[in-house]
């Protein structure tokens, strides 16, 4: 076993106290060769020729036979030995260099060592790349003897380029290392990934821990940055119990940071938005984890280790977004990849003056690489039952016949029905109380009122009493529950939301739950849904010692292939044209789904600190996370989502106030989201709310096309006192700001350079009513506006 020191050096102590060795922090499993899956999903012409490196060893086809090589090694295209016209390379001393106008490569042949250079003033020094075999131990890239390099002009569906492919390998060492790095013509980011492979002849490898890139102090690396005034945003894995996106300064309070962000990492300079975004691309076997460590010196990251096989415990003894519940909720090791060669994950590195342009080139490269749904309709417009009748609906609080009474309400907004069939949305009901028969009834009203139904239900988890699994049976089954839920390494039943009555994790490649979700979809089109919300994913991505299929050996990899066969059997059974929204689930695979929660849910209060309140679910808190996540509309899903508003009070919290439900709603708007409303309209304040925002004609008009703002700065570290700005261009520029601050008024200044709004004369106008609050002049650089406590404002630039 090789203890941390061996990777970070001297590290700070809550890394070494909650990392003891590299297999407990850095698991990893995954068929590593996507470069098939690429050229399928990017269309490659004829001429693009897919050319293996080796002949593939028998036992590889368990993992990786229809993987074949990472994009950037399937892509090769050999169309000359002529440099590219962008690109220049050149050898000296045992240095290769390789240049786009973007960034520099240098491969050091002496060490096997790579820097990244940005011209932004960015560098990755000493970068290295890593395997843990289960069996054989850690090798590292650097500690090779031998370090060679051939180099492949490329063409493929991202451009022109360069790949090198760097070999490390060693006479008395049985694994032999390549890395993969790419550099195009014109593109803005680096791909970067590794492969091991045995040496000898029906060799096999065995890993839960490869790393394409990571900086260790042990072996020399640091990240350098331009400027002081640095933040690291770490993200969560999914969007479950309320967890924040955190960017955090260093050093800070607690003097250095460190911690674990999944999928992605970005840094950011507070001042000028200069900073560098670093994310796995592909996301069907490995949960990617990305460990970072900072020094005291805030122009420079001291460690980051970006692997395959992040499988991380809930640990209550930690705040919830601080380990505690942000990470995969696994109670067992990652998976392992197994073959004659393993693969890591493929990276995206960009580093430039803008990292809302990083974010964005990431979004757009996942979604270039994985593609994602399209929705050609006007955006729906959605009620949804949580809101009222909370879990299951057993409180009676509406009951089916008052549902007639939304639906009546509903139909009486014209602007709201104006562009969509509004969906009537039953959520987390009981079989008993709305039955397939009874969601009939409410469909068939619901038509005469010219809405749809919506369906809602679990794939891959079973609420059910935990003391009677033994005897129960699977959902609309007749098989025994027991024999489909995830075992850990004790043959214990895993546990996803434990508890005396809890949800247990069912395995997504198992006949019984093909049939589970089939029934589920029966019912669905008995009722002839339209829209389907689909919740607690992130059960089906627990890693597991059981599966039905055994060639699938990681949790991600069985949730990626439970994704695709539920996106089979829903095409078949409902037809193609049926709007997909996730709620709780991991952020990646993203391909599968019209948009996704960007939070947990929102109850719509004000602040988490708000008195009388639940302590999380609020307007703030969701707005930490989701302005986070805006690159996401429009490359990941065509729209986000920010659950549903209510003009009143949720369930049976405190009632709300007008103002919070207008900053509510400019929260949804900013962030693209579609519109959702949770709303009782037999309440009849409510019902006048709801006729004064809700059937705004300028409000219903944005959400039938919504569209995400740029933020112009973002929420720091996780308190309830956030200040932010937006903006939006199009056919008219939209401007809107938010002050959750209790005790300040904030003066929100838009700048033209960052806005860039056309010269001229403009009337400053508030969205909802269309009443002046300032003006721009032909020449004026600057409009600011004064937003009071608690409050937040929607601005139209109306040119004269």
């Amino acid at each position: 076993m090789i203890v941390l020191s061996r990777l970070f050096g001297r590290v700070p102590f809550a890394v070494k106290n909650n990392l003891r060795t590299i297999s407990g922090f850095l698991p990893a499993k995954g068929p590593g060769c996507y470069g098939v899956r690429f050229a399928s999903v990017l269309r490659l012409s004829p001429a693009h020729r897919l050319v293996p490196r080796r002949p593939s060893h028998p036992s590889r086809k368990l993992i990786t036979s229809h993987y074949w090589l990472q994009l950037i090694g399937v892509f090769t295209f050999l169309f000359s030995n002529v440099i590219l016209q962008a690109q220049q390379k050149s050898e000296q001393d045992g240095i290769l260099t390789v240049t786009n106008p973007h960034a520099k490569i240098i491969v050091n042949t002496k060490t096997g060592k790579v820097d990244y250079q940005f011209t932004t003033g960015t560098v990755f020094n000493n970068t290295i790349a890593y395997v843990e075999d289960v069996k054989q131990g850690l090798f590292i890239s650097s500690d090779y003897t031998q370090h060679q390099y051939t180099i492949d002009d490329i063409k493929d569906p991202l451009g022109k380029g360069i790949c090198i492919n760097l070999v490390h390998q060693e006479n008395n060492k049985p694994v032999k290392l390549t890395q993969y790095i790419t550099l195009y013509e014109h593109q803005p980011f680096i791909l970067i990934s590794s492969e091991a492979e045995a040496v000898s002849t029906g060799g096999i490898i065995e890993t839960r821990n490869i790393s394409p890139f990571s900086i260790l102090p042990a072996t020399g690396g640091k990240i350098r940055l331009a400027k002081e005034g640095n933040l690291f945003t770490d993200y969560p894995y999914d969007n479950d119990n309320w967890v924040d996106v955190i960017s955090q300064k260093w050093p800070g309070t607690q003097g250095t940071i460190s911690g674990m962000s999944y999928e992605l990492a970005s840094v950011y300079n507070e001042q000028s938005n200069s900073g560098f975004a670093v994310g796995n691309l592909v996301h069907d076997f490995w949960k990617t984890g990305i460990r970072y460590g900072t020094g005291t010196n805030n122009r420079q990251i001291d460690s980051l280790i970006i692997y395959g096989g992040a499988a991380t415990r809930d640990n209550n003894a930690l705040p919830d977004s601080y380990g505690g519940k942000d990470g995969t909720h696994d109670v067992i090791p990652h998976g392992t990849q197994m073959g004659s060669s393993v693969t890591a994950p493929l990276l995206y590195l960009a580093a430039s003056d803008d990292i809302r342009n990083d974010m964005m080139g990431y979004g757009r490269t996942v979604q270039q690489v994985s593609g994602s749904k399209k929705w050609k309709q006007a955006a729906p417009f959605y009620w949804n039952s949580f809101g009222v009748e909370g879990v299951l609906g057993y409180e009676k609080v509406m009951m089916p016949l008052d549902v007639a009474k939304v639906s009546d309400f509903i139909h009486s907004l014209s602007n709201f029905n104006k562009t969509t069939k509004p969906v009537l949305s039953i959520d987390s009901y009981d079989q008993d109380i709305y039955s397939t028969e009874v969601l009939k009834s409410v469909s068939r009203y619901g038509k005469k009122k010219g809405q749809q139904m919506g369906f809602y239900f679990i794939p891959f988890a079973l609420w059910t009493w935990k003391s009677g699994i033994q005897d129960a049976k699977l959902n609309l089954t007749d098989h025994p529950l027991r024999e489909v839920i995830l075992l850990d390494d004790k043959n214990n039943y895993v546990p996803y939301k434990d508890g005396d009555w809890g949800a247990f994790p069912i395995d997504p490649t198992h006949p019984y739950v093909r049939e589970y979700i089939i029934k589920q979809l029966l019912k669905a089109k008995a009722i002839d849904a339209k829209f389907l919300k689909i919740d607690f994913l992130s059960a089906g991505a627990l890693e597991s010692t059981r599966r039905y299929d055994p060639a699938i050996r990681s949790g991600k990899q069985a949730y990626n292939y439970g994704m695709k066969l539920l996106q089979h059997l829903t095409d078949s059974i409902l037809g193609p044209d049926i709007f997909i929204t996730q709620a709780i689930s991991p952020l990646f695979p993203n391909q599968y789904a019209h948009t996704r929660f960007l939070s947990t849910d929102v109850y719509s209060h004000l602040r988490n600190d708000q008195p009388g309140f639940p302590h999380y679910g609020s307007t703030s808190a969701s707005m930490i996370s989701a302005t986070h996540f805006w690159w996401t509309q429009g490359t990941l899903w065509p729209y986000t989502n920010m659950d549903v508003i209510v003009m009143k009070n949720f369930q049976k919290n405190k009632d709300i106030s007008e103002q919070d439900v207008k900053v509510r709603l400019f929260s949804m708007m900013v962030l693209g989201s579609v519109f959702g409303d949770g709303t009782d309209y037999r309440n009849k304040l409510a019902a006048e709310r709801a006729r004064k925002f809700l059937n705004n004609e300028a409000v219903c008009a944005f959400f039938s096309k919504p569209k995400a703002f740029t933020p112009l700065n973002f929420p720091i570290g996780n308190g309830q006192s956030q200040q932010l700005r937006f903006y939006l261009r199009g056919d008219t520029v939209l401007l809107s700001a938010f002050n959750f601050y209790t005790d300040k008024t904030y003066t929100a200044t838009f700048e033209q350079a960052d806005v860039k709004w056309p010269d001229g004369n403009y009337k400053v106008l508030e969205l909802l009513t269309g009443n002046p609050v300032g003006t721009i002049k032909n020449g004026q650089t600057s409009f600011s506006i004064e937003v009071p406590v608690k409050d937040a404002v929607m601005l139209q630039l109306v040119k004269e």
